[in-house]
């Protein structure tokens, strides 16, 4: 199968603006043997009357409206209704550089089942791209091009959302859309780290990103940061949370703090630890903190970082070093 099929899904929710070249980008794709499965999610725009014009144009393109509303409702339809061997997304304001599809089909086919094929993305904004943007683009480009994506899940989503191609029977083994968890682009990142699914390094750029204000991951609760701290917890505690071993949290930020409280609301026992002298001592929901060298005396503890300082960060991963532990089996950094 030289030339297998490619299922693109799109949710679509009020991008009229931005959607002509997101479909253009498509239909000018090198590969060209896919489908566009779009679903309109009740744009109060002209989408729809976009998506059906170049539905007209090109039968490889077919368009859906749906009852519920939600990407998640809009990704599960559409991947209902595809029949690709090979799946991928696709966000309805962004571009795809042209060989995207031609690049991740060869990977997958060189590498075969197992394996997740990514590309390195890049931001794009007629505003102006703020630092926080492009400091996530440059670290997830850096893991992409090594392939170790997984290495450092637990800060934030390593697989970029709408980059992404894997075989049919892989997503299905990861549970494809049938779930309810939002963000659903770190859920689905997670699954695929649960299940095995290895990174295929990439060094090209294979996708432009756009922001603007009323981006949904800027606006929509489900991107707000509790829903990712969710996320990291129930997994954490799903693949690497280990009774028999002590839970340790390093910091008492607000981070440290709120996932504190959902420890102590699940009944967790774990050591609090940080390296803020005006705080060692004190208690905060009834636990003490401890000073950090307090971690050298536990035996195998499994410590969750929640400080985000890159300095400080540095000086706790020489530190957990010096004492052999390694870093996605003892120690996990949070932020």
């Amino acid at each position: 199968m030289q030339q297998p099929l490619v299922s693109i899904l799109i949710p679509v929710k009020n991008t009229e603006k931005f959607l002509h070249e997101c479909l253009q980008s498509t239909i000018n794709q090198t590969y060209t043997n896919w489908e566009v499965l779009a679903v309109n999610d009740h744009s109060t725009d002209k989408s729809e009357n976009v998506l059906q014009c170049y539905a007209k144009k090109d039968s490889r393109i077919k368009i859906f409206n749906q009852k519920e509303q939600g990407i998640l409702p809009a990704l599960q339809k559409a991947y209902h209704h595809s029949k690709g061997h090979l799946i991928t997304r696709m966000d309805s304001d962004d571009i795809m550089k042209p060989d995207k599809l031609h690049i991740l089909v060869q990977k997958l086919l060189k590498n075969g089942k197992g394996h997740l094929a990514v590309g390195q993305v890049k931001y794009f904004s007629d505003q102006g791209i703020c630092n926080g943007y492009e400091r996530y683009a440059r670290w997830l480009n850096m893991l992409t091009r090594k392939g170790n994506n997984y290495s450092e899940i637990y800060k934030e989503c390593v697989i970029p959302s709408p980059c992404w191609m894997v075989y049919r029977s892989d997503l299905e083994h990861c549970g494809a859309f049938n779930t309810h968890r939002y963000p659903e682009d770190y859920d689905l990142a997670f699954r695929f780290y649960e299940n095995g699914l290895n990174c295929i390094a990439c060094a090209e750029v294979l996708h432009l990103w756009r922001d603007y204000n009323s981006r949904t991951s800027r606006t929509h609760e489900h991107y707000a940061q509790n829903y990712f701290l969710d996320i990291k917890l129930h997994y954490f505690l799903k693949l690497h949370y280990n009774p028999k071993r002590p839970l340790v949290i390093w910091g008492a930020g607000k981070k440290g703090k709120t996932l504190a409280k959902k420890l102590i609301e699940k009944k967790i026992d774990f050591y609090w630890i940080c390296n803020n002298t005006n705080k060692i001592g004190k208690e905060i929901y009834g636990k003490q903190m401890l000073h950090f060298k307090r971690i050298s005396q536990l035996n195998m503890p499994k410590t969750i970082i929640t400080v985000a300082n890159k300095e400080e960060q540095e000086v706790i991963c020489n530190f957990l070093l010096k004492l052999n532990q390694k870093n996605m089996e003892d120690y996990y950094f949070f932020c």
